[in-house]
């Protein structure tokens, strides 16, 4: 008897080791949590193109910009555990749970998770007529005007307000927190002298900075970007203060072993192609592709800080 359930246990392995070599048999679906032409559609459809030519197969995008991305991922979690659904979760899908406990699913109990693609801090900048003009001079003066100052983000929950919010409880200031519709106009409003600081999206503001309309001050990596040498980490005045911005794949929960590792090789495999990790890191990011028991782990430990950090600023989901 024990025999044969050893037998049959190994055709049933070899049966799904079969099936996931043989997939995919007809298209597969990439829900991204984005309208069309940001940085997270951007990434979709590099990924699903390249996916698409390992695959012998299309990688439909498919753009599901509301709530947040909360539809996105409610999509993902209660289709089939079949690989032809996945999403291009980001780091809002932690943060959404943190700021809302009455989501439709938990953002890391209900998928399977398949490889983190990148990560990539923000970037602390103010109006150039502001007296810092380091990361030291801009800690030791939003302390000796606490309560006096305002800063900006992309809207409440976004990661620049939160961002703030883990600087406030860290440096042991207050300050006033400004959410606008996107970090277009939150950019623009600081240009124009509206509020103090802003911790935003490295590529949006590496624009102004460039430009001179904008100072850069830190970022909010643990360790310094390759892509900014000159400017230090915010972590450099305030030990253990990181933000980390970061995109990744998962699908439904409950996809079995062999597919899970099969995807995880190829996305493994494009991120590693020479002309992907020059874009990663021109954008001012990281290339990450590690395994799917790590980026199950740190989603959980990005979950925890940021329910953290949310009930002790009392932020609320928008």
């Amino acid at each position: 008897m024990r025999v044969w359930r050893f037998l049959a246990f190994v055709f049933l392995v070899a049966a799904l080791a079969a099936h996931a070599q043989e997939y995919p048999s007809r298209p597969i679906r990439l829900i991204t949590p984005a309208a069309p032409g940001g940085t997270t559609d951007l990434l979709a459809r590099l990924f699903g193109a390249k996916l698409g030519e390992i695959f012998g197969q299309q990688i439909i995008v498919e753009n599901r910009a509301s709530a947040s991305g909360v539809i996105a991922g409610e999509m993902t979690a209660k289709a089939p555990a079949d690989g032809y659904t996945l999403l291009l979760a980001y780091h809002q899908h932690t943060i959404n749970a943190a700021l809302n406990a009455n989501l439709p699913y938990h953002p890391v109990n209900d998928f399977t998770p398949i490889t983190q693609l990148t990560r990539a801090g923000l970037l602390l900048v103010l109006n150039p007529s502001s007296p810092p003009r380091t990361l030291q001079q801009f800690v030791e003066w939003t302390r000796k005007r606490s309560g006096e100052l305002n800063y900006g983000s992309a809207g409440l929950g976004s990661g620049g307000h939160l961002a703030g919010e883990l600087y406030k409880q860290m440096a042991g200031i207050k300050a006033e927190h400004i959410p606008y519709k996107g970090s277009g106009p939150a950019l623009m409003d600081l240009i124009g002298g509206r509020y103090d600081y802003n911790f935003a999206g490295l590529q949006a503001a590496q624009t102004q900075v460039r430009s001179g309309k904008l100072r850069a001050l830190a970022v909010t990596t643990p360790q310094r970007v390759p892509a900014l040498p000159d400017i230090p980490a915010v972590a450099e005045a305030l030990p253990g203060y990181e933000v980390v911005g970061w995109y990744g794949v998962v699908g439904p929960a409950g996809m079995r072993a062999p597919l899970v590792e099969r995807l995880h090789d190829e996305l493994v495999r494009v991120l590693g192609q020479a002309d992907v990790r020059e874009r990663i890191l021109n954008d001012g990011s990281e290339p990450v592709g590690n395994t799917p028991r790590e980026f199950r782990d740190f989603m959980a430990a990005d979950l925890a800080k940021w329910a953290k950090v949310v009930k002790e600023s009392g932020a609320k989901f928008e």
